[in-house]
């Protein structure tokens, strides 16, 4: 470990180091992307897609090793054992930092298939960014503007068609799908601007939890609930870990049965979706204790809401 340097001196090289990695890796991607292009069997592009896998994986190996390099961090980790490489996984996640995917890839890199997210279609076009997830397979979705479907209504559920058919390659490759369903990282400002009624998360929204699970939720064996706390961070944790300054980090992961989603009903009724949103919001109360809890054993103590 490295942490007996200058913090300045930690930032820059911890740049360097994740710049360096990042680049050696998404252009090994994205080179197999382009031979993906060329190669007209199914079963030969699922083939390169699992050694793109591999090279993802290898970047968030790489992660974890310049994150050892930065700091000494204890790592608390708890719910590994009940996971499985060969199951089909929809996580869900508190979002606190930039710094979060590259923890929650590193710790179940050897646990569970690599993460992917469903991302928007117009990503697809952003150089060397587009092609090298699609090259790892990640689900690309188109979300019709409520605008443009009262002026065309029988766009009604294409969305949803094209999203499923773009996720049938998925029936025979294990899976994993993240979704941080606060669709924001934390800050206090956007705490006090929502109003939210939790201590240390923002509201969750259903919106793309339960469209992930109307596109693929017979898919899915188990929903993964991942908890991340960074408890001794006093800003950013993404510049503290560069500047070598995170000391502990805390993963819990819970495997609960899948939801049920009833496409039909969740976007035609308004108290089906009020249903779903109360279950979401259940789940998210505890998981706002369970880090309550976690914080108090670390020494630190947040006031309830009133």
């Amino acid at each position: 470990m490295l942490n007996f340097l200058p913090a300045s001196i930690l930032y820059i090289m911890s740049s360097l180091l994740l710049a360096i990695n990042t680049t050696v890796w998404a252009g090994l991607i994205s080179l197999g992307g382009i031979v993906k292009l060329f190669i007209p069997f199914i079963a030969g592009r699922n083939a390169l897609t699992r050694i793109m896998n591999k090279f993802m994986w290898a970047w968030a190996t790489c992660n974890g090793g310049i994150l050892y390099l930065l700091a000494d961090i204890e790592w608390d980790i708890q719910g590994l054992e009940n996971l499985d490489k060969n199951s089909w996984y929809l996580l869900i996640s508190n979002h606190l930092s930039g710094l979060d995917i590259a923890v929650q890839t590193y710790v179940l890199r050897n646990h569970i298939p690599m993460l992917k997210f469903f991302l928007k279609r117009e990503l697809m076009y952003i150089p060397f960014l587009g092609l090298g997830c699609w090259s790892l397979d990640m689900p690309f979705m188109s979300r019709t503007s409520p605008t443009k479907l009262k002026k065309q209504p029988k766009l009604k559920g294409k969305d949803l068609i094209a999203t499923r058919r773009a996720c049938e390659k998925f029936k025979t490759m294990p899976t994993s799908i993240i979704n941080y369903v606060e669709g924001s990282r934390f800050t206090e400002d956007k705490h006090a601007r929502q109003n939210s009624p939790y201590r240390y998360l923002l509201k969750p929204k259903a919106g793309g939890i339960a469209f992930a699970l109307s596109a693929m939720g017979e898919q899915f064996t188990h929903l993964l609930n991942c908890t991340l706390v960074y408890p001794q961070t006093k800003s950013d944790p993404l510049s503290e870990v560069m500047h070598g300054k995170i000391n502990k980090i805390i993963v819990k992961i819970e495997v609960l049965p899948v939801p049920e989603v009833d496409n039909t009903r969740y976007f035609s009724e308004a108290a089906y979706r009020v249903e779903f949103q109360r279950w979401l919001n259940q789940l998210w109360k505890e998981k706002d204790e369970q880090i309550h809890q976690v914080m108090l054993e670390n020494g630190i103590e947040k006031q309830d809401k009133t």
